[in-house]
């Protein structure tokens, strides 16, 4: 993706009720491209947070029976305030990345100063491809993530990235992560759960720990 594609502006935002009966605050963001769903999270007085998207069905779930909505209502007693975003077409790879911008502008206009970005299976390779483009990353972790959009790997340092995947993924393959790992560059760690398919269901547990831990390593919490 060139700088040319990436545009996004956000024109207001309207709140609400929780979307689809779920925890957190509803938002709708207008753009210049169409209007984006989000459920914030927020954390009084906090700068730093988590941007969360889902994968090819879109959504605010997040794999492993719901792990997005418990780690955000867990992170905010903790200070971090989190984001939930749905994409506005997930057939378009390209929409999706400015659909996470347009989250990420949304918080930086809030005044957040850092962020973790969270994806899995095509939010994987959308966090990866967004990164370079918002000063406010301070850190990538890919989850079951796909090859396709991910070749840009390298750009995600001098911030961290998480990779995390199943070894019994039969959707994308464990492969695809150690791909991205390959190209990526400092500082990178790759975690594989023997056990785990692409939901990552069957290590819940243990994802729940590693992403908390790994989150608030990263965002200085």
């Amino acid at each position: 993706m060139t700088n040319d594609q990436i545009s996004i502006r956000i024109l207001g935002t309207d709140s609400g009720s929780p979307h689809e009966g779920e925890v957190g605050s509803g938002l709708t963001l207008h753009t210049d491209r169409g209007d984006i769903r989000a459920i914030l999270h927020e954390s009084e007085s906090s700068d730093i947070a988590v941007l969360w998207v889902w994968g090819a069905h879109g959504g605010f779930a997040g794999p492993a029976d719901s792990i997005y909505a418990l780690l955000s209502e867990e992170l905010r007693t903790q200070g971090i305030t989190s984001l939930r975003v749905d994409y506005r077409n997930p057939r378009g790879f390209v929409e999706c990345v400015l659909d996470t911008l347009g989250g990420l502008l949304f918080l930086e206009g809030l005044g957040y100063r850092k962020v973790i970005l969270c994806g899995h299976s095509l939010g994987g390779a959308v966090v990866i491809a967004a990164a370079p483009f918002s000063p406010l990353v301070n850190g990538v972790v890919a989850l079951s993530s796909q090859t396709y959009g991910a070749q840009s790997a390298a750009n995600v340092s001098p911030r961290p990235l998480l990779l995390v995947h199943g070894e019994a993924d039969t959707h994308l393959p464990v492969h695809c992560s150690r791909a991205i790992y390959a190209w990526a560059r400092e500082p990178k760690k790759l975690v594989v759960f023997p056990e785990a398919t692409h939901s990552l269901y069957q290590c819940r547990d243990a994802l729940h720990d590693l992403l908390t831990d790994w989150i608030l390593d990263n965002l200085g919490s």
